[in-house]
């Protein structure tokens, strides 16, 4: 019984080609939580993937139902060692964004794993099904290093509408808090700042999107005849987000402009470079609020992306003043936003700049943002030990971020649970997800393994000595 012997037992089974052969069969599974075809694979992928691996280490399963219709499942796993034991809770989600199968270049398509050098291409090679099943059989290897007892106990959580919102999360966590309860939730989700460097986050940037229309009359009219005489919407559009962001990236709605980051925070992210390897994009130093870095600005700060823009027939341009313009629009905010003033904020911001015929709206419904901001802060005991084990085993110390640039379901550990929530992520940035050609690093996938195993091991070493 040691934590190398728990590091190698999780390692061999990589090297065995135990992981390869695995995630191929998660991605088999078409589990596209935004189609009404996804669902029944959703619920195949807990039934005969999930829950059969948790119960073959002494979990008790259940699987809920969704109570939102078109929504998917969720499983919970129990391993209950003590109840006077602390409580880990743990989460991944089985569902992926569409498949898009005819748009992939590289790989077999995304149900079908390809292994190109140090590449497995897949759906939901990264986002999510290697990252939970990563954990899962670090665990495996840890139970099997410390005899069959970890120390504490542990809840897990499979859910399949992650990339739908997590709808009904919220409602099927409410309706069973005990089931529920712990005292810690990691898990693992999103890509490190940097393939090499391995990374802790302590929250996630919540999302709302929305979108800004401007529209002026009924039906297009000749450009030659009206250009001139007619207002043309999609200039007015245009200037309309020229005002809500500079030339340069700063944010100029006073609402969503939130308090500067803490003089601790601007310390942890002070050696954070955002790297996406050698085919990956770099950050534009000059874009964000003046004098942040790019990790700041992302990890730290609010941001406004413009995600769509319409006006006419882009295909196929007519020469006429169109009568409407249609921009998609995103904000993604850090924990300490006022939330309840995104919408009315930006509404004063574009009316005290003479643009109230610009309407906001509702987006449509697969369009629509579904996660709030929360976050865990740096000093909380839980996510040190979390560093301090992934530093003892790699030899440097993690890159720690205040919350991932992205949005997830981190609120409903953090304020509905009311628990430290800490996410120790096993991607890299340019790996694709939500894209054509998603896939993992398999070295990554390797160190992975042997980081949680220890992880695992740890955080049973400090039960005892506080027992």
């Amino acid at each position: 019984m040691s934590r190398a012997a728990a590091i190698q037992h999780a390692q061999a089974y990589f090297d065995a080609g135990g992981f390869e052969q695995d995630l191929a069969r998660l991605v088999s599974y078409p589990t596209e939580s935004q189609v009404p075809e996804g669902l029944p694979h959703c619920r195949r992928y807990l039934d005969e993937a999930m829950a059969p691996a948790f119960q073959a280490l002494g979990f008790e399963t259940r699987v809920y139902d969704n109570p939102l219709p078109g929504c998917g499942p969720v499983l919970l796993a129990t391993r209950i060692e003590d109840p006077a034991l602390p409580t880990l809770l743990g989460y991944g989600h089985g569902d992926t964004v569409r498949g898009m199968d005819d748009r992939w270049t590289r790989g077999a398509g995304p149900w079908r794993t390809a292994r190109e050098g140090e590449r497995l291409y897949g759906r939901g090679t990264a986002d999510n099904k290697s990252q939970h099943w990563i954990n899962l059989k670090a665990l495996e290897a840890t139970l099997a290093a410390r005899g069959g007892r970890l120390g504490y106990n542990v809840k897990w959580i499979i859910e399949t509408g992650e990339e739908n919102g997590s709808k009904g999360l919220r409602e099927v966590i409410e309706s069973d808090l005990d089931a529920f309860r712990a005292d810690v939730f990691v898990a693992s989700d999103g890509p490190r700042v940097s393939v090499d460097r391995p990374t802790v986050s302590l929250g996630a940037r919540g999302a709302v999107n929305f979108e800004l229309v401007c529209a002026l009359r009924e039906g297009a009219h000749h450009s030659g005849n009206w250009g001139g005489a007619l207002a043309d919407p999609a200039a007015i559009l245009s200037h309309a987000i020229a005002s809500i962001v500079s030339a340069t990236g700063r944010i100029e709605v006073e609402a969503w402009r939130p308090a500067p980051p803490s003089a601790l925070v601007r310390e942890l992210l002070a050696g954070v470079r955002i790297e996406a390897g050698p085919d990956g994009p770099r950050p534009d130093p000059d874009w964000g609020e003046p004098g942040f870095s790019p990790a700041e600005n992302v990890y730290a700060w609010n941001s406004f992306a413009v995600l769509a823009m319409l006006t006419g027939t882009p295909e196929s341009p007519v020469n006429a003043i169109q009568p409407v313009a249609r921009a998609s629009c995103q904000l993604r905010y850090i924990a300490g936003t006022d939330v309840d003033d995104i919408l009315p904020g930006l509404r004063r911001h574009l009316d005290a700049r003479g643009f109230p015929m610009v309407a906001i709206e509702e987006p449509p419904e697969a369009n629509r943002g579904g996660f709030a901001a929360s976050r865990t802060e740096p000093d909380d005991p839980w996510a040190a030990r979390v560093r301090r084990s992934i530093e003892r085993t790699s030899g440097a110390a993690p890159a720690v971020i205040p919350q991932m640039g992205a949005s997830i379901c981190n609120e409903l550990f953090t304020d509905l649970l009311g628990i430290p929530a800490i996410w120790v992520p096993h991607s890299y940035t340019a790996c694709s997800q939500h894209a054509p050609d998603e896939h993992v690093l398999l070295p990554l996938c390797r160190e992975a393994l042997g980081l949680m195993a220890a992880l695992w091991w740890d955080l049973g070493e400090d039960a005892d000595a506080a027992a």
